[in-house]
């Protein structure tokens, strides 16, 4: 190592040193707000590198967790340390051994130095168009988040329940004119909405590198707006987002309940609807769902196209999987990605994160990946997930979706309008628990088993030849189970 070498080290490890304390504090709150579960597996290997230039550098053993953390907690974590310094600008994730803080410490000179990960960056995947995806980062230095360059429409697997939302994602980013505005998307955490606005900027950025896209969490907007009031440059501010071509908000429930906030979010919203810009919107609820959000913003939220995201089905995650460890090249067994996919019901991203953890255990540990080996690294994610379903829940359930009566349960009135309900409820009563058929008759006024087993029947039928009628029951039995 030479003189300048060991001195650039020296100061490395200063830096490090001095921020040893607010690290911890970081990986405090990273704990809180990502639950021990998550915490224990993937950002407890975080360690601290170094920090140099406004950019905070850490590491984690392997390739798998640094794909995991950068694309679930990377904003949480460049958060966090804003919170601590305002310095620091950026975050960076990086492979290599974890290590302690002292062992940042210069090497002797004998030892030689290693390269600095030079060959452990993950390789980023072109973009559809003609601009690569760093040339057209670059070249939109503002407020925007950062974009996830796997988070593209070739890496979005399509099925059922987001059809629709796909469609109206692609139609928002490759029309010439604004064909719809806002496009809003709505679903539950992890059904595929960040990926569908990661892919939407990436699409017309690649389409038109001069137009200007802002993305950014809702989260992120109010924290900028509210800087910019106590600085007293809203003027800025407001410059800045009603300027650009698209603008994207992510997670619009986050300013719930935030007036000031969403007093200037309504009136920029409004700025860039009237020059024709486009509006990209995403939360966990329809507009007219939304609580805590102001009646007339709800209304104006509602204009242009409203897509929702459906919980998934078994063949969507299946080929969520499939396709995850096909880009990965990974050899998975087919049983093990179809018990993931029957067991893991969630979320997308629950589901994507524990095939990592079972390969990260495999490449950590040795061994090969298999059924058996599954079930035991992912024990504690599988028993959150056997909730034991009742029969006395289901014909809850079933009695509130019909607008029937408990009492038609059990009682012996034929008519369509309580028979099929009933029907339903036991056909469910079959599928989710492990009671016997003279179990489950006896549930339904004592009746007999075979009654039982012409409801299963009939209701098999019924699904056959009426798609709307399996959709109807498919969702209670997704209600129910989760």
């Amino acid at each position: 190592m030479t003189q300048g070498e060991d001195g650039q080290a020296a100061n490395e490890y200063r830096a490090v040193q001095a921020y040893a304390e607010v690290w911890a504090r970081i990986r405090g709150r990273l704990r809180a707000e990502a639950g021990e579960a998550a915490y224990s597996s993937w950002l407890k290997p975080l360690t601290l590198v170094s920090i140099k230039g406004g950019v905070a550098r850490m590491a984690v053993p392997t390739r798998f967790m640094r794909d995991w953390v950068i694309g679930n907690y990377k904003e949480i974590v460049l958060t966090l340390w804003r919170d601590e310094d305002e310095a620091i600008l950026s975050v960076e994730i990086v492979v290599q051994p974890p290590r302690p803080l002292d062992s940042a410490k210069p090497r002797p000179a004998a030892r030689p130095r290693r390269e600095a990960m030079a060959g452990e960056a993950a390789p980023v995947p072109p973009v559809s168009g003609t601009a690569s995806a760093a040339a057209i980062e670059s070249a939109h230095p503002n407020f925007s988040a950062p974009l996830d360059s796997r988070l593209t429409f070739d890496n979005f697997v399509v099925g059922k329940p987001n059809e629709f939302a796909y469609a109206a994602a692609r139609r928002a980013a490759e029309a010439p004119q604004v064909p719809f505005n806002p496009l809003f998307l709505y679903g539950s955490s992890g059904l595929g909405k960040t990926h569908l606005m990661h892919a939407i900027a990436w699409e017309i950025r690649a389409r038109d590198p001069k137009r200007r896209v802002l993305y950014l969490s809702a989260e992120k907007f109010m924290y900028e707006f509210v800087r910019a009031v106590r600085t007293k440059d809203t003027m800025a501010f407001k410059d800045q987002f009603r300027s650009v071509d698209v603008l994207m908000i992510d997670d619009l429930h986050c300013i719930a309940g935030r007036e000031m906030t969403q007093e200037e979010f309504f009136h920029t919203f409004n700025a860039l609807v009237d020059r024709n810009r486009l509006v990209v919107i995403s939360a966990d609820k329809s507009p007219a769902d939304l609580d805590g959000v102001e009646e007339r913003m709800r209304s104006r939220l509602g204009w242009g196209l409203v897509a929702d995201i459906h919980p998934t089905t078994y063949e969507l995650r299946l080929g969520i999987l499939q396709a995850r460890a096909e880009r990965a090249a990974l050899e998975i067994p087919p049983r093990v990605l179809e018990f993931l996919a029957h067991k893991i019901t969630s979320n997308v991203r629950e589901l994507e994160g524990a095939l990592i953890r079972i390969v990260a255990h495999a490449e950590l540990i040795g061994g090969t990946i298999s059924l058996e080996t599954t079930q035991k690294v992912l024990q504690d994610l599988l028993r959150s997930h056997d909730r034991k379903v009742t029969i006395d829940e289901i014909q809850k359930r079933v009695a509130e979706h019909f607008n029937v009566r408990m009492t038609d349960m059990h009682s012996a009135r034929r008519a369509r309008a309580v028979a099929r309900p009933r029907q339903v409820a036991m056909y469910l009563a079959k599928q989710l628990t492990s009671r016997s058929l003279p179990e489950i008759g006896r549930k339904f006024g004592g009746r007999d088993h075979t009654t039982v087993m012409h409801a299963v029947r009939k209701i098999d039928e019924l699904k056959l030849g009426d798609p709307s009628f399996a959709e109807d029951v498919e969702l209670l039995r997704r209600m129910l189970e989760n």
